[in-house]
């Protein structure tokens, strides 16, 4: 993982940079099992609250490595190493799929900071984050039709809540590239700043300062809101409350906004 993900924990806030600079973070199979170990070290992490994930270099992620593309022409693999992508190997996800998918499946907000490219499999592991901050003149695209393929990243599940339907089409048909301006106005980008990581670490930052229960509580409904019909998700709100009123970390909330101090939370006991 180390040569591929770095993890820089502060004050409750994971700065997670993706660190292949010379190849524009694209994705190799070493890129793929760091991120997914990079996921796995942050689910068990002590103290977290919020996580920043950005790319080194002059891009976010330019999506599949080249050379997989000519191993995939050779061995058949959709990822070198990953012959049967059917294969359910982490939950709901095959390997491919995790490195998108668990960041939705993080406790804590996940904000993905976005510059240069986020092309293919990158701009769907951006997806996978609660936010996404980019520059204006970021490029993204689903590029999966230039190759002959199909989004499989967890695309198709994460595009289909941020963007209309006719949208989802047309970008996965064409494989067009796209600007952040026309990002955010598409749905796919949360806001448009000159310094993404920047602005996602004070985002996050102030996240980290307000109670993780409740934090983590709000992201388990927002999560299940995408997946789930009104009566299961009116349920939801419910029991996600009632445990929360009362509990140590809330009235923590109350007395720190009455005294008008900082909050000092315990971090949660269970996920």
């Amino acid at each position: 993982m180390k040569d591929r993900v770095s993890i820089d924990l502060k004050d409750g806030v994971a700065d997670v940079r993706l660190i292949r600079a010379d190849k524009m973070n694209a994705l190799d199979p070493a890129m793929f099992e760091g991120i997914i170990a990079a996921g796995a070290e942050l689910a068990k992490m002590k103290g977290l609250r919020a996580v920043v994930l950005s790319g080194e270099g002059k891009a976010f992620c330019a999506g599949l490595d080249m050379a997989s593309f000519a191993a995939m022409k050779q061995d058949g693999d959709a990822v070198p190493g990953v012959r049967d992508l059917t294969k359910r190997t982490h939950g709901i996800a095959n390997r491919p799929q995790q490195c998108a998918w668990l960041w939705r499946e993080l406790p804590v907000p996940v904000i993905a900071a976005v510059h240069g490219v986020a092309f293919g499999g990158g701009f769907q592991i951006a997806l996978g984050a609660d936010m996404r901050y980019a520059t204006a003149d970021t490029r993204f695209s689903v590029m999966e039709i230039k190759w002959g393929l199909v989004p499989d990243l967890a695309g198709t599940q994460l595009m289909r809540h941020l963007a209309r339907e006719d949208v989802v089409r047309e970008l996965t048909y064409t494989g067009r590239i796209f600007n952040g301006t026309e990002a955010q106005q598409l749905g796919f980008v949360t806001r448009l700043v000159d310094d993404p990581r920047a602005a996602a670490l004070e985002t996050a930052r102030e996240i980290a300062g307000k109670s993780p229960d409740a934090m983590r509580a709000a992201k388990r409904l927002l999560n299940l809101a995408v997946a789930t019909d009104a009566k299961a998700g009116l349920l939801a709100e419910s029991v996600e409350q009632q445990k929360l009123i009362g509990s140590p970390n809330q009235l923590e909330a109350i007395l720190a906004n009455l005294q008008k101090r900082a909050a000092n939370y315990k971090d949660p006991t269970s996920p």
